[in-house]
């Protein structure tokens, strides 16, 4: 199936010189949906996986129907102050400032085998905050899955140790 054909490209979004790819048009699709989540299943078949961990908010949209295919669990990360348990946070800089994710403390147990999944690898900060995070937590790091990587942006050289797949690559 060809996923690009499913992806909106909206220029100048958010800010000019930005060439913003949506995935709403790929998700509205049923059948789209499904075969991606089945695609994204299959680059990933190779690995033992006991939690899917995906950053918010798309990161939901992926990891979550993903960890349902595998038979996985899903831990949500979270921005700071959203998630109601005890937590652990680490912070992250942002082309305009900083933020914080948080994951609660009893999310992943030590030796679990987990998997980040998200939308997008961009510049590669939301997921290295994102491996922090399981590692912190004793989790052991098998892989990072994407719907779309921006090969441009060399996300993947924050990701060093990391496996890292996608489905598209723009």
């Amino acid at each position: 199936m060809d996923f690009k054909s499913y992806i909106r490209v909206i220029p100048d979004f958010p800010q000019p010189g930005i060439s913003f790819k949506d995935i709403t048009t790929l998700l509205k699709d049923g059948s789209a949906y499904q075969a991606a989540i089945a695609a994204m299943k299959q680059l990933v078949e190779d690995k033992q996986i006991d939690l899917i961990a995906g950053p918010e908010a798309r990161g939901f949209v992926v990891g979550a129907p993903l960890a349902l295919a595998i038979g996985a669990g899903f831990v949500p990360i979270r921005k700071s102050g959203k998630l109601p348990g005890e937590t652990i946070e680490a912070g992250y800089a942002l082309e305009y400032g900083s933020d914080k994710l948080a994951m609660h403390k009893d999310a992943i147990k030590p030796g679990q085998k987990v998997l980040i999944a998200d939308d997008l690898l961009a510049t590669g900060g939301t997921i290295s905050t994102a491996v922090n995070l399981v590692r912190q937590l004793g989790g052991e790091v098998v892989g990072a899955l994407f719907l779309i990587e921006l090969s441009d942006l060399n996300g993947r050289a924050k990701l060093p140790d990391i496996d890292v797949r996608s489905l598209m690559t723009y």
